[in-house]
């Protein structure tokens, strides 16, 4: 309870010095910034938070109960990633008389860093089921009648 209150008046604090930064500017244009607010407020909320709203009822749907947790981690992971690397990939920024300023194959490494992301997803999966397949094999053969040791005293 003490790390999130002091985490809470770190924000608060920081808030704060953003706030009289921004104020003190001299070039500060309020309607400006109460309309990037309010559109940073709406794309969160309408489109960032209900595509993941539905991409958990997808994974809710298709998903085995066992896998949930890190097909979520994935699915968020992939979309933030996604949403920090679309403007690279689509070139936004990039003058056509100068290669040099975006010189990457943004769209190649997107595509790798998401097959790592879904490789690891999957390599967790199957380290899972195979741990509880192993964990299920060991309480089958200790059961009575099983091949396990003999209880003491027989």
């Amino acid at each position: 309870m003490r790390i999130r209150a002091a985490l809470v008046a770190v924000g608060v604090l920081l808030m704060g010095y953003a706030a009289v930064g921004a104020l003190a500017d001299p070039g500060l244009q309020p309607a400006g910034v109460l309309l990037f607010l309010a559109g940073m407020l709406a794309g969160h909320d309408i489109v960032w938070m209900a595509g993941l709203l539905a991409a958990g009822a997808a994974i809710a749907r298709f998903v085995p109960d066992r896998h949930r947790s890190v097909a979520r981690a994935a699915t968020v992971s992939a979309a933030a990633i996604t949403f920090v690397a679309l403007p690279l990939v689509l070139g936004f920024g990039r003058p056509p008389d100068n290669p040099s300023v975006l010189p990457l194959p943004y769209g190649r490494n997107l595509a790798v860093v998401l097959l790592l992301v879904a490789g690891t997803t999957l390599l967790t999966c199957l380290s899972a089921d195979r741990r509880r397949r192993s964990a299920a094999g060991r309480k089958k053969s200790e059961r009575p009648g099983g091949s396990g040791p003999r209880p003491a005293g027989r």
